[in-house]
């Protein structure tokens, strides 16, 4: 963590000084790690109250642009919500098993459009007729609830929008933990307070659910398949434990973020059946591009017309033209055929990579998805020993609350037969940390 040392703080009023950390973020004078000065020292270099300042890093907090308080210090956030550098990406002249998104070769090339396709006017439905019977069909092949649907920018745009309509800033969300780091940063941005809970190759854990629920939540997130951080998915088992522990919390919101759906790997499972608030994404991003930005969204009837109409006063709808383009791909047979065949090389590749590790006594996570977990000591000297022998991963920080350290390994591009060469230099650079320590 850096100190403060460069950037000098202004303002005589708790907004004043907020404005002043936002202005060096969006600078870049203050970066992701920064620590600001101690309440009390700021107050006494601006010659104003404790008070003044306190106030203006609780207001920091709750918008999302700093993390931590009392003893261990005012820091800035790893993504705060006024910058556009949210993901990470892979340093020049590294291969790239940093960033989650699918490998662009495996994904189904966009249909041929015909010059114009009729027009989307003010007072049609939100969702496309035509989309929303393909989504149900789906849907309803994995036992959800079909009544209600409506269709969101992303799945980060469904979760906004879904816990807008749940929650109020400074509720509680349960997450997964490691988990998704932008979903983590999403909650920061919109004042709530995210309570970690631990997940096994199964998903989060039943034990730890049920702990968290008890001591209150708003809402929990939930991954059923190609886990953000670890690649873990639910069996049927796992999902029937999820769901028993939720069925004893009535007035908990559910989201269950299916991002990755066809090409997960392994069949879906839910947790939300005979729920009271609920909602299931289905996003395109992993399967058909990260640019087509559109997320199925079936709930509970009240959430869903919620959602439905706070949409309708501000972007509308999502383009019919998207909606339709998105319709064409899943009607499609040899689109079908190509994420069927996706889904296969990328189960190849999770399969590679980990058994490729454990014959260096490497234990890596990941039943479905993109990414695997490694646990190590120092993420940190890990990642920049792989990255100076050429290969970009992410140390576990950006994914973790609490979960002790580790490495995430997004594998979406890493041929099979590159796997050996990438665990020698993963088991190198253990090697190379132990050394350095003793």
């Amino acid at each position: 963590m850096n100190i403060l040392v460069r950037y000098r703080l202004e303002g005589r009023t708790a907004k004043e000084i907020s404005a002043s950390v936002e202005a060096g973020v969006r600078g870049g004078q203050l970066a992701p790690g920064d620590q600001l000065p101690a309440v009390r020292e700021l107050a006494a270099q601006l010659g104003v109250s404790p008070t003044t300042v306190a106030a203006a890093y609780g207001d920091l907090r709750r918008r999302g642009l700093t993390a931590g308080a009392g003893r261990s210090g005012t820091r800035i956030r790893g993504a705060p919500p006024v910058s556009s550098r949210v993901y990470l990406s892979a340093p020049a002249g590294t291969r790239d098993l940093i960033t989650g998104g699918p490998d662009p070769d495996l994904l189904p090339p966009l249909p041929a459009w015909p010059a114009r396709r009729p027009a989307r006017m003010y007072a049609e439905a939100p969702v496309a007729p035509r989309l929303r019977r393909l989504a149900a069909g789906q849907l309803a092949a994995d036992g959800i609830d079909t009544a209600s649907l409506t269709v969101a920018g992303g799945a980060l745009d469904a979760i906004e929008r879904v816990l807008a309509t749940w929650l109020t800033p400074a509720d509680r969300v349960i997450v997964e933990d490691p988990g998704h780091a932008v979903t983590y940063d999403l909650l920061a941005a919109m004042g709530f307070t995210t309570v970690p809970v631990p997940v096994d190759d199964l998903g989060i854990r039943p034990d730890g659910l049920a702990a968290a629920l008890a001591r209150g939540a708003g809402a929990v997130i939930l991954t059923p398949r190609a886990q953000a951080a670890t690649g873990a998915a639910w069996d049927a088992d796992r999902a029937a434990e999820i769901a028993g522990v939720l069925r004893r919390h009535p007035a908990i919101g559910v989201v269950e973020d299916d991002h990755a759906g066809p090409v997960a790997g392994v069949p879906g499972f839910t947790a939300c059946a005979g729920l009271g608030r609920w909602v299931t994404l289905r996003s395109v991003s992993k399967s058909l591009g990260p640019d087509l930005r559109l997320a199925v969204v079936a709930g509970d009837e009240a959430t869903i017309t919620r959602v439905a109409g706070r949409q309708a006063l501000g972007t509308g709808w999502v383009s019919y033209q998207l909606q339709e383009m998105v319709a064409d791909l899943w009607s499609d047979a040899a689109a079908a055929r190509t994420l069927a065949e996706a889904a296969r090389i990328y189960a190849g590749r999770g399969g590679a990579l980990r058994s490729a590790l454990a014959a260096h006594g490497i234990t890596a996570s990941g039943r479905s998805g993109f990414t695997c977990w490694v646990p190590v000591a120092d993420e940190d000297r890990v990642a920049s020993s792989l990255a100076a022998a050429g290969w970009a991963v992410a140390p576990g920080q950006r994914f973790r609350i609490a979960a002790p350290p580790g490495i995430r390994i997004c594998f979406a591009r890493l041929a099979e037969s590159d796997a050996p060469a990438f665990a020698a230099e993963f088991a190198r650079a253990l090697r190379h940390r132990v050394s350095r320590l003793d």
